[in-house]
């Protein structure tokens, strides 16, 4: 038996509304194009081999996914115009449609399915993305059977476009290193727009694609993205009516500022796939914080509600936990650790960690993440107040930039850490990268750097990673936060309060559960802008 999966395009808007506005068939004739500005600089546009918001972006541009996610969280055609799980699990068959076609003309086949998976597989940062994937069997050009080790229930998950672009076989499978592959400067896709210009650092250009397999899009002509290191000039462009757009923006101050402004619309809309946490970590192996109690203490003394309230003023959600509070499989009822010194301080007593004569317990250290003032610089110069109120001394170390922090924190030199680390849609995906034991991986960053090691833990991941049925997955998913948030590896603060600014006038806005990291073949212009 078959669970099958099955979409007509037209039913489903996928092919090009006949009622459209005037403004908008006005907009389609010519001169249609957005400009997005964005602190997201790609290092190249192959998101096969390379993780984030500034490659998915264009990536979800350039090239198509076999499917793609509506804000339901449900799948939806692309190049699969349908699809099949086997009852066992243990196989999917994408039937893809047979006149998509490459930038280049050539034909999208299920060898271009088949390499891209395995390439994706072997090349991309989500390790356990599609481990369970064995191999690929492309018994006709439109038919790709993917053929599994054991179940996955997030793999439909991952074939969205910001996680599995199909490339070209005829271009990337030469024999070159993916990672370095020159293609990645000059990408070939079969996704709604072409790249047609790249000055790196400062711009990218991303043309229509006139045989686009979605008859009647894309319905913009172009896209310029300008690459932009100074936020408040961009904020005051934005204002200005310079860009059309301006993606995860996360300080609230430019959030604030921008929703006042007459002619923008600021939604935090579209990012519920992102699942982006931030958080304060421990090293679970160093002394005193080896001690759950410890760990515990110092959460209830942290105060999440006043960060959240007022250092972020009010633009961030809460975070209770390790599965982002969008996610249909999130648990609400974990402890809260809700602000109360007296445990905190009965806590560290317990533990063995007495105040001496000038009112200390201990001394440690905390890092964060350079550039991020209001997530993390802000949050742990904070942190340092509320911890001296139960007498632990807290000193904070700055990192000269990235890689310096990146380097501490992979390698177990730290005590404490903020950090941010997004849950990417599926906790296989993305979430149990930090707390499995066998992800202590030291040397690479957003593995399990906490060196957190429970048994119950690694087993309830490994048995809801192959969990088909939707209720027992949630229920060990469930089970996991609960022993998680008890076990402190993390104190969980809140969701990074990413924000999409758009100029009034734009239809179809994105807000799908990946945004910007979806195709944006709909959105087009109902009134063009003001020049």
């Amino acid at each position: 038996m078959l669970i099958r999966r099955h979409f007509v395009l037209g039913a489903l808007g996928l092919v090009a509304a006949t009622a459209a506005s005037p403004a908008a068939q006005a907009q389609s004739s010519g001169g249609n194009t957005l400009v997005v500005a964005t602190t997201q600089v790609p290092r190249h546009f192959n998101g096969a081999v390379q993780s984030g918001m500034a490659t998915a972006m264009p990536t979800a541009q350039i090239f198509a996914s076999p499917l793609r996610y509506d804000d339901k969280w449900n799948p939806q055609p692309y190049l699969a115009q349908s699809w099949e799980v086997a009852a066992d699990g243990l196989s999917v068959t994408l039937h893809l449609l047979k006149d998509a076609v490459f930038h280049d003309g050539h034909p999208v086949t299920s060898e271009d399915v088949a390499f891209s998976i395995m390439a994706i597989k072997a090349n991309h940062p989500f390790q356990t993305m599609l481990a369970a994937v064995d191999k690929v069997e492309t018994p006709d050009p439109a038919t790709a059977i993917l053929r599994l080790k054991h179940p996955s229930p997030s793999l439909l998950l991952a074939m969205s476009p910001a996680l599995m672009p199909i490339l070209p076989k005829h271009i990337y499978g030469d024999g070159q290193d993916l990672k370095t592959h020159p293609a990645n400067l000059r990408p070939i896709g079969s996704g709604p727009f072409k790249l047609t210009e790249y000055k790196q650092g400062e711009y990218y250009t991303l043309e229509k694609f006139d045989k686009f397999f979605i008859p009647g899009r894309p319905k913009l002509d172009k896209i310029v993205v300008r690459l932009v290191s100074d936020q408040n000039a961009a904020v005051v462009s934005l204002e200005r009516g310079d860009f059309n757009a301006f993606p995860f923006i996360a300080g609230a101050r430019d959030i604030d500022r921008l929703q006042k402004s007459p002619n923008l619309v600021v939604t935090d809309k579209g990012m519920a796939g992102v699942g982006p946490l931030n958080w304060l970590a421990f090293n679970t192996k160093k002394k005193p914080l080896d001690d759950v109690r410890v760990r515990q203490a110092i959460a209830y003394a942290a105060n999440r509600d006043f960060i959240v309230s007022k250092l972020m003023g009010g633009k961030a959600t809460p975070s209770l936990g390790p599965i982002a509070p969008d996610s249909p499989l999130a648990e609400a009822a974990v402890e809260p650790y809700k602000v109360d010194y007296a445990k905190s301080a009965a806590l560290l007593d317990a533990a063995g960690y007495a105040k001496g004569a000038d009112g200390s317990r201990f001394s440690l250290t905390i890092d964060y993440i350079p550039g991020a003032d209001e997530q993390q610089r802000n949050v742990a110069e904070y942190l340092r107040s509320q911890l001296k109120r139960v007498g632990i001394n807290l000193e904070v170390r700055a990192a000269p930039d990235f890689p310096t922090w990146a380097q501490r924190v992979s390698n177990f030199d730290f005590d404490l850490t903020m950090d941010t680390v997004y849950n990417w849609g599926d906790p296989v995906i993305g979430v149990n990268r930090t707390y499995l034991t066998s992800n202590i991986r030291k040397g690479v960053i957003w593995s399990n750097t906490q060196q957190y090691s429970n048994p119950k833990v690694d087993e309830l991941l490994q048995a809801a990673a192959v969990e088909t049925s939707p209720e027992k997955r949630k229920a060990l998913y469930s089970e996991f936060q609960k022993i998680v948030v008890s076990d402190v590896p993390i104190y969980f603060i809140n969701v990074s309060p990413y924000y999409n600014a758009f100029a009034k006038g734009l239809g179809n806005l994105p807000n799908s559960i990946w945004g910007m990291m979806s195709p944006l073949d709909e959105l087009y212009w109902e009134t063009p802008p003001k020049t």
